[in-house]
């Protein structure tokens, strides 16, 4: 009997402890210098808190606390004014630098950001950072509109990577920390599952693009190029070349249409180069189509320019393909072995053009050779008979 009332007196005051230690997360914790916030909330990935005092005239006082630090991480909090998630965000960052705790503004302006020191869009007079018993905290002010009662946030932690805040986790809680902030009720919601759509749109974004621009394209170039050397392969090859490019066309137009849309849903201008490269490839790509459509006949007076237009678009086409899906692979900043595969697929496409480069010119040159060893040539015409047909004159 007394060792079931010593095992409800154990289970109880775990319970106690339990209840109270949840209880003190967020309202109940005490500051080491005794900062009070009016309003808190349990953010809903990371374990992270937030604190905050809104004062009437829109400056905004606040606390972001990441329990668990580590002296190898980083740890952020932003607001984001005109969007919802990570570009656009001016971010509260911290991370221990020679042993003392750093903090500092930066406002990210892309996926591949390095959080580097900047001034926000608006003013913070104050900031700096506290870290103790494994805690990272960040006290900063900031003078925010009167009138802005509800923000965008987004808070994150990652890896140091040479002493500066390196790339984090694009899995799991690190895609889904973010979601508003109501700074009179105190009421949030969670972006997870808008964000998981933002990432998969620009997933599918890349991969069409990888494999039409990037892929379908050089791929249907060297069709052309090299096979109709082979006489066998005649008309088969323009065909395939057809076939290959129009597909190639066709997916890319869907690829560059998600681009389109994943920037009309920002409110903030970004990523300048890769869009302009993006319209630039979409404009050569129908005019290739339309060139196509105007091909003149092999004996045509005009043929000759309409090689050279043709091979200079194409050409052109495939290099600034792969330059934009590299600019991509920036942006979107996925796994390392995304990236090494493609750069495989170009290293295997580059060793085969290398390859059958030399096969046509040994074919060309063997072609060459042979007819000119069958249809001799010296002045007096083909077998010593003039063109005439006359017996040369010894």
């Amino acid at each position: 009997m007394d060792g079931s009332l010593r095992i409800l007196l154990v289970s109880c005051a775990l319970v106690s402890m339990l209840v109270s230690s949840s209880a003190q997360t967020c309202g109940s914790y005490t500051f080491s210098n005794n900062n009070l916030y009016t309003s808190c909330t349990d953010l809903s990935e990371l374990g992270s808190f937030i604190h905050w005092t809104r004062h009437t005239n829109g400056t905004l006082e606040i606390a972001y606390r990441q329990p668990d630090f580590s002296s190898t991480n980083w740890i952020a909090w932003a607001i984001n004014l005109n969007s919802t998630g990570m570009v656009g965000a001016q971010s509260l960052v911290a991370y221990v630098n020679s042993s003392a705790p750093y903090a500092y503004t930066s406002p990210v302006s892309s996926y591949s950001t390095t959080l580097a020191p900047g001034s926000l869009s608006f003013s913070v007079p104050k900031i700096e950072a506290e870290n103790s018993n494994g805690e990272m905290i960040i006290y900063a002010t900031l003078e925010l509109s009167s009138s802005l009662t509800t923000v965008n946030q987004v808070w994150q932690e990652g890896p140091l990577s040479g002493g500066t805040p390196g790339t984090h986790s694009t899995t799991g809680e690190h895609v889904q920390s973010m979601g508003t902030l109501d700074l009179l009720s105190g009421q949030t919601s969670t972006g997870g599952s808008a964000t998981s759509s933002r990432v998969r749109r620009r997933n599918i974004h890349g991969v069409l693009n990888v494999v039409s621009w990037g892929t379908l394209m050089p791929l249907g170039a060297m069709i052309a190029r090299y096979m109709k050397v082979f006489q066998a392969a005649d008309p088969a090859w323009f065909y395939l070349h057809v076939a290959c490019q129009s597909s190639g066309y066709i997916v890319g137009v869907a690829g560059w249409a998600t681009g389109i849309k994943l920037g009309s849903d920002s409110s903030t201008v970004q990523y300048d180069t890769h869009r302009n490269v993006g319209i630039t490839l979409f404009c050569l790509g129908t005019l290739q189509l339309f060139a196509l459509l105007l091909r003149p006949n092999k004996d045509h007076k005009y043929r000759l320019y309409w090689n050279i237009y043709h091979h200079a678009i194409g050409y052109c086409i495939i290099i600034l393909s792969i330059f934009n899906i590299f600019e991509g692979f920036d942006i979107l900043d996925p796994e390392e072995k995304w990236k090494r595969a493609y750069i495989g697929i170009l290293i295997f496409l580059g060793f085969f053009a290398i390859m059958l480069e030399a096969a046509t010119w040994y074919i060309v040159i063997k072609r060459k050779r042979e007819s000119s060893e069958k249809y001799p040539q010296n002045g007096n015409g083909v077998n010593g008979v003039n063109g005439h047909g006359a017996r040369t004159v010894v």
